[in-house]
């Protein structure tokens, strides 16, 4: 009797967790199996501990899907980002077959080794975005799967990705793949840039937007407004990497002042160089631009 109540039990739980799925013990509990009984289906082969309180069935393949599925009720806000988001959405392509997956979330969190080992995988729990954005904002499954893990939208993406500008991620390849964005929907764009945290990634964003010549740059630049305060953001990298963020802000500049000189107790002035000599070239001081001729420098 007991074994026929244990075989009916093992067909509810293999038609509860569909092949390549992981579950814990708690969802155990959900179908009728007690510790007890799950500790038997260990012995017996049918099923196989992947960490502590999570199984798989027996000589099962884990789908990277299901997994993610699975990690996501453990963490707020779990969601695929950064540049891996750009890729599954279709926007980025010629991707490294072994590049880890950017996973994002609120709250600290560490990856389990059972995925890690199947699915490298790199998880950021950065505060990217101030508590006043709505929960979710530009997050959504893929078309294909309505009920899969969360994925960033390519505007919530572009945002993750320059802010790994300098730590995982390279300056070069972060434009190379920015370049390629043309078709944002700005007013997304903006909302989550009013609400970012910051100010590397709203530098660039804006900044490089202007480079490139995006088609939506102009937008962008005029509903953000550029800083007036500074001339050039300057951040330097714990691998060394220094980024100069040149900013837009033009400031008049004032006319030399003559310069003078004393002549029989008299001040008398005398004609200045309109430019300066720096690095064996001659700049200009009023524009700070160089020059190519110079009658005081040759």
């Amino acid at each position: 009797m007991a074994l026929a109540i244990r075989h009916k039990t093992i067909k509810t739980l293999q038609g509860a967790f569909p092949r390549g799925t992981p579950f814990d013990s708690r969802q155990l509990r959900g179908v009728g199996v007690s510790p007890a009984l799950a500790h038997h289906y260990l012995k017996s082969n049918w099923l196989e501990r992947l960490g502590r309180g999570v199984f798989q069935f027996s000589n099962d393949t884990l789908r990277q899907d299901d997994s993610l599925k699975f990690l996501s009720r453990a963490v707020p806000c779990f969601h695929v980002g950064g540049k891996s988001a750009l890729t599954w959405r279709g926007i980025r392509h010629n991707i490294s077959t072994r590049e880890p997956l950017s996973l994002w979330g609120n709250g600290k969190a560490i990856l389990p080794a059972w995925f890690t080992e199947r699915f490298p995988a790199r998880y950021t729990a950065r505060n990217l975005f101030s508590s006043t954005l709505s929960s979710g904002f530009g997050l959504h499954p893929l078309p294909e799967t309505p009920d899969g893990v969360l994925v960033s939208e390519p505007e919530r993406a572009l945002l993750e990705l320059l802010s790994e500008v300098g730590v995982h991620q390279g300056i070069e390849e972060a434009r190379h793949i920015m370049e390629g964005m043309r078709s944002l929907r700005t007013d997304a764009l903006i909302h989550l840039l009013d609400h970012c945290e910051r100010v590397k990634v709203r530098l660039l964003c804006v900044r490089w937007a202007d480079e490139l010549n995006l088609p939506w740059a102009p937008t962008l630049r005029n509903a953000t407004g550029a800083p007036e305060n500074q001339s050039r953001w300057t951040v330097r990298f714990k691998n060394g990497t220094v980024l100069n963020i040149g900013i837009n802000a033009r400031k008049e500049r004032r006319p030399p002042k003559a310069q003078t000189t004393r002549q029989g107790g008299r001040a008398i002035a005398r004609e200045r160089p309109p430019c300066r000599k720096i690095g064996g070239r001659a700049i200009h001081n009023l524009c700070a631009g160089p020059i190519r001729r110079c009658r005081f420098f040759g």
